[in-house]
């Protein structure tokens, strides 16, 4: 699982990176571009210490978790808010882009716990 984490915190990291530079380009760029790349240094961050710590791991492990569940919950819920007046923009796809990974990330730990648990 610490490995998962890390490739989820990557991909967040390059929605961010992506965005960040776009709005460069675009002549736009705001930092906020760079919050899926926070929540996906935090996720790479706590799989590394996951694996570099095995007496850690199952703490680290949830709070990745609380992280990607906390990411997926503010944007969800920053788009639901804003649903009726939303237009197809590069911040709007970055947002959906987080929320969609955070969410696939959150299912795919639970998942990993629930087999964990099982074997146990």
């Amino acid at each position: 699982m610490p490995i998962t984490t890390i490739i989820f915190g990557v991909i967040l990291t390059l929605i961010g990176v992506i965005g960040y530079v776009y709005g460069v380009n675009a002549g736009n760029a705001s930092l906020t571009a760079l919050i899926p790349a926070a929540f996906g240094t935090l996720l790479e961050a706590f799989g590394a210490i996951a694996i570099s710590s095995e007496g850690l791991r199952k703490h680290m492990m949830h709070a990745a978790v609380v992280v990607a569940l906390l990411g997926f919950v503010l944007t969800a819920g920053r788009l639901l808010m804003k649903i009726g007046e939303l237009v197809m923009s590069p911040a709007v796809a970055s947002q959906l882009a987080m929320a969609t990974v955070c969410l696939a990330f959150v299912i795919v730990s639970i998942r990993s716990f629930a087999v964990a648990r099982r074997e146990r």
